[in-house]
């Protein structure tokens, strides 16, 4: 098992540890009474990961004296919504959970940031645990403490900060993910490293093809080496503050996709297709060294992942959606750019970039071309 701390730099009491191994899921019981005891736990999960996992975990959990109850709500992420953690929220209250309660957020991205959520907002807050099971989860949206849900007006919109006390990352749940998913975590992985380490996209590169075996060590890693990453940003910054903006590469036009297509496209494939937009940006703006955008496609087609924009991507409905994001300000929409693979821009502290509004336009209606994967 590796053992990776997220020591977060703003306040001690909020850091925690990141498990990795195999079979961890036979030892969760000990794990999250270890680092958060609690009178009872609140198992929250979508209806897909109930059936895989949840019932199996609320089983152990028994079976070790643990007073736990499953939560599941409908797969899907058009169910994360207010109204999802709403009824969560509600039939935690009608089961007597009080604030010596805890919550277990299993699933992936979507059932982490809802139980994230809930936790973060139950009789105004309450401790968690993470236990991803997906690719994309373990490497990026378990870590961090960001939780929160979607509105129409665009995702992630409502949500807080509240940093789990343990996070589980099982690699042996990988082999039941469908080839889609693990395809969308690899996104992840790609953007960790154009935006911090040039060495790790490298062997991305050499080893796409061990990935998409699902060879052991291959996932072993990306796992590893994206965990690393990920946990050093949001130490540093946990709320947002400075670098950690770097994470939201591709995440700019990524989610205006999500929202514009209803979330009818996977998170991991809108951010593929942001990256491949935004490398395109950065070149755009001078920013980036020429060829950047080149090589970031064509890794992102290695591993299967689309660079096109929807049909339901309008240039109209994007730039609206995108004017609705986090990081805009005062109007104008901001990105996290890169200046090279492992290199991202930055102005003195400010992390993201201005993009003019008719640049912006020029590069969607551009179709992201298409290098030769052995060019």
């Amino acid at each position: 098992m590796v053992k990776i701390r997220v020591a977060i730099s703003e306040q001690r009491d909020a850091s925690y540890d990141i498990l990795i191994g195999r079979g961890l899921l036979a030892d969760l019981p000990a794990l999250v009474k270890a680092a958060c005891p609690a009178n009872g736990y609140a198992v929250i999960t979508d209806s897909h990961v109930a059936k895989l996992y949840g019932e199996k975990l609320v089983a152990r959990c028994h079976d070790a004296k643990l007073h736990v109850e499953l939560f599941a709500f409908p797969a899907g992420e058009w169910n994360k919504t207010r109204e999802t953690w709403a009824a969560l929220s509600d039939r935690m209250l009608a089961r007597h959970f009080g604030r010596d309660s805890a919550v277990i957020a299993l699933g992936g991205g979507v059932a982490g940031d809802v139980a994230g959520f809930v936790a973060a907002t139950y009789l105004r807050g309450i401790p968690y645990v993470q236990i991803p099971t997906t690719l994309l989860a373990m490497i990026d949206s378990s870590i961090g403490g960001k939780a929160g849900v979607d509105v129409p007006a665009g995702k992630n919109l409502l949500g807080a900060f509240h940093q789990p006390r343990l996070v589980v990352a099982d690699l042996d749940v990988l082999g039941s993910l469908a080839a889609p998913q693990l395809a969308a975590g690899m996104a992840e992985a790609v953007k960790h490293g154009v935006i911090a380490d040039r060495q790790y996209f490298d062997a991305l590169e050499q080893e796409h093809g061990a990935v998409a075996a699902r060879e052991a060590g291959a996932l072993e890693r990306v796992v590893r080496r994206s965990v690393e990453i990920k946990a050093a940003v949001v130490a540093a910054d946990e709320r947002e503050a400075g670098r950690r903006a770097i994470l939201n590469f591709g995440h700019t036009v990524g989610h205006a996709i999500e929202a514009t297509a209803k979330f009818a496209t996977l998170h991991g494939e809108a951010v593929a297709i942001g990256m491949a937009y935004e490398a395109r940006l950065a070149e755009a703006l001078g920013i980036a060294e020429p060829g950047t955008a080149d090589r970031v496609q064509r890794l992102l087609e290695r591993y299967n992942l689309p660079l096109e924009l929807p049909a339901s991507a309008t240039e109209d409905a994007l730039v609206a959606a995108m004017q609705l994001d986090k990081k805009a300000r005062e109007g104008t929409v901001r990105f996290a750019l890169p200046q090279a693979i492992g290199r991202m821009f930055a102005d003195g502290t400010n992390w993201t970039v201005a993009a003019p509004e008719d640049v912006v336009r020029d590069v969607l209606r551009g179709a992201a071309r298409r290098p030769s994967i052995t060019s």
